[in-house]
């Protein structure tokens, strides 16, 4: 039985006569800096393990699985839903297939289950590139690319979207990693910077919004999230002096932990305890810095519109952190 936590095979796959074994996530590169690791995949480009000082940092997948529940996805070229999978731009109507069926939206993008190509690589380091090329719903051309890169403080990921066609479209970029401490989330506790939640109807679509001041989704003071149940986007995000936005999930100890942050790019964060999984509930804390709001090819909110030959660039990162 494989190990989820590692993404390493107790009993190491093994070839028979000509048949090798091909990983549900294809081609795995492991980069590597001092005691991290980290594995991005083929598959949508996405991060599928993330481990510091032999820990885990986040619930991803292993290696014989296929990734579910978004886990360390890429969210291009929107992040989270749009209501019907329905939008207009330039006075054209728009049909994007309902990739979330039960709820009639079309989620997450067009690139979390596409092969991406590693572009450079080196030991603490790679490029994923993708060329989304027009289809129906989305009748664009963007060449995509992600770079992740391991330093001293962390993961740094830096997502870049280019125009390469002949007219203007919507955009928007989103990342779906799982913070995990090797607990329930129960017995952690976590801090978030949003001052303003999107208040959504049972499709995930916002309503309207109002502030989180004395209710229980004020998290810019740490507090335990016990049997809190999340799943819902914030914005008016406080940043530090580098106007970085940060998300922590720390021990009850106190005495490690693991952060999202994320750069002026993203204007939204979206946080989701996992409780409507079907496989590792509330396992981990997915972060999702998103550059637009939930609907925004509707909505308009928080949503990049790309010249031809403009492109989109934002930084996000995860970063651990232990007492001395």
């Amino acid at each position: 039985m494989a190990d989820r936590r590692q993404g390493l095979p107790s009993d190491p796959p093994t070839a028979t006569g000509t048949d090798a074994f091909v990983a549900p996530s294809g081609e795995q590169v492991e980069i590597t800096h001092g005691d991290q690791r980290a594995t991005v995949v083929e598959l949508g480009g996405g991060l599928r393990t993330y481990t510091s000082r032999g820990r885990d940092l986040l619930d991803g997948y292993g290696i014989e699985e296929m990734c579910s529940g978004g886990r360390g996805q890429v969210l291009m070229p929107w992040p989270n839903r749009i209501r019907d999978g329905s939008y207009e731009i330039d006075g054209h109507r728009l049909q994007l297939a309902l990739t979330e069926p039960k709820a009639g939206n079309a989620i997450h993008g067009l690139v979390r289950w596409a092969s991406w190509t590693i572009k450079h690589r080196t030991p603490g380091s790679v490029l994923m590139e993708h060329r989304l090329y027009p289809q129906p719903g989305y009748p664009f051309v963007l060449e995509l690319s992600i770079e992740y890169a391991l330093r001293d403080d962390g993961l740094s990921v830096r997502s870049t979207a280019t125009n390469i066609g002949t007219t203007r479209c919507p955009f928007g970029s989103g990342a779906h990693p799982y913070l995990a401490l090797g607990k329930q989330l129960d017995e952690l506790s976590i801090e978030a910077p949003g001052q303003t939640i999107l208040n959504a109807d049972s499709r995930g679509i916002p309503l309207d919004s109002s502030s989180v001041e004395g209710t229980a989704f004020d998290l810019r003071q740490r507090r335990p999230i016990g049997d809190m149940q999340l799943d819902h986007a914030f914005t008016d995000l406080e940043r530090d002096e580098r106007g970085l936005a940060w998300v922590g999930l720390t021990a009850a100890d106190s005495e490690r932990g693991v952060s999202v942050w994320a750069d002026l790019s993203y204007r939204y964060i979206m946080l989701f305890t996992g409780d409507t999984l079907t496989s590792g509930r509330r396992q981990g804390l997915a972060v999702e810095p998103m550059t637009c709001a939930p609907d925004a090819f509707r909505s308009g909110h928080g949503l990049i519109t790309l010249e031809p030959g403009e492109s989109f660039s934002g930084t996000w990162g995860i970063a651990p952190w232990w007492s001395p």
